[in-house]
């Protein structure tokens, strides 16, 4: 990056390689404009050059996250709407009022070690601090637990590092599960056969992998049981042996129901439990198993705990707003 001219009212930023620029500012200058609404600038694009108009402090902030967006370019590293929207959020205050720390920023920018998962159909990278030590802690670790809000990757990362896995040959299969808790709806009322009863449960789970397999190859896998998704109920009696298995949404699986699964473990097999505390539909009095798993086995080495917070929200932004909402009200009322 070539200059920074800096007055009261505008400042200017030149980027030597156009093809990058292009990148920068998006289709149609989609990436300025989010950038413009967020801080309240006006961005005005001359050439190889971007200027900045505005107040000084946002004009700044603005100035920073182009460095960065291009700087990630640089990289090597995609630029989508949910990386620019994290790179708004790591470069502004966080709820105390404190500037988040540096490693984010850097994570963003690719200024650490980078971590990536290769599936059949994309490359994917955790995009916060937190997501690269849950990944991490998904290859190094036998029995791995996700907690934490909706939209922060849980899952979606857990079923890249299974595809992973089953592609290289690190192991032979992969299991997804989740309870089928009815939620406001019986499953009785609901048309078809058991598959179809419980395939609405699965839905989340048949989504994420789509995005890492090719739809036929996943239809052949699931149809030799290479893949197999299943309500947690259908793992009662079995040893999972060599496989990647992914427990979503445990919060509602009772404690009964978590014992039962977690000895399901097997020689050569990677577990992974997912779930948002927030979130729990059991019955009232009945206990989450989620709750009694963290608290009965978070001091044994061999299995790690990573935890997520809204500044981790890779959805739309309104959902990082909304999980944030809630735990100002949960907060005042304690």
């Amino acid at each position: 990056m070539a200059s920074d001219l800096t007055d009261t009212a505008e400042s200017t930023l030149e980027f030597p390689d156009n093809f990058l620029l292009i990148d920068l500012c998006g289709e149609y200058d989609r990436n300025l404009a989010t950038l413009e609404q967020a801080y309240g600038v006006q961005i005005l694009r001359r050439g190889n050059q971007l200027s900045v108009v505005g107040e000084d402090g946002p004009r700044q902030e603005t100035l920073g996250t182009l460095k960065s967006m291009y700087q990630r370019l640089e990289a090597g590293r995609a630029l989508e709407p949910g990386d620019i929207d994290r790179e708004l959020r790591m470069g502004g205050p966080d709820a105390t009022g404190a500037p988040e720390a540096g490693d984010q920023r850097e994570l963003f920018k690719g200024g650490t070690e980078r971590v990536e998962i290769k599936t059949r159909k994309k490359l994917v990278e955790p995009r916060t601090e937190a997501q690269k030590a849950y990944v991490q802690a998904l290859f190094d670790k036998e029995l791995s637990f996700g907690i934490g809000p909706a939209g922060t990757g849980k899952t979606y990362l857990a079923v890249a590092v299974g595809v992973n896995m089953l592609i290289s040959g690190k192991v032979d299969k992969i299991i997804l599960s989740r309870p089928a808790v009815e939620a406001g709806e019986k499953l009785g009322y609901l048309p078809g056969d058991m598959k179809d009863k419980v395939d609405p449960y699965m839905r989340p789970l048949y989504d994420a992998l789509a995005d890492f397999l090719p739809g036929k190859q996943a239809a052949k896998m699931m149809e030799e049981k290479i893949i197999e998704i299943a309500p947690l109920a259908f793992m009662r009696g079995r040893t999972l042996s060599n496989a990647f298995v992914v427990l979503d949404e445990a919060q509602n699986a009772t404690s009964m129901q978590m014992k039962m699964f977690l000895t399901r473990l097997g020689q050569g097999s990677r577990m992974v439990i997912t779930g948002d505390r927030t979130q729990i539909d059991l019955p009232r009095g009945v206990s989450s198993g989620l709750w009694d798993a963290e608290r009965m086995l978070k001091h044994i080495p061999r299995i790690s705990f990573s935890y997520f917070t809204s500044t981790d929200v890779v959805r739309h932004p309104l959902v990082a707003a909304i999980i944030e909402a809630y735990e100002r009200e949960d907060e005042a009322n304690r």
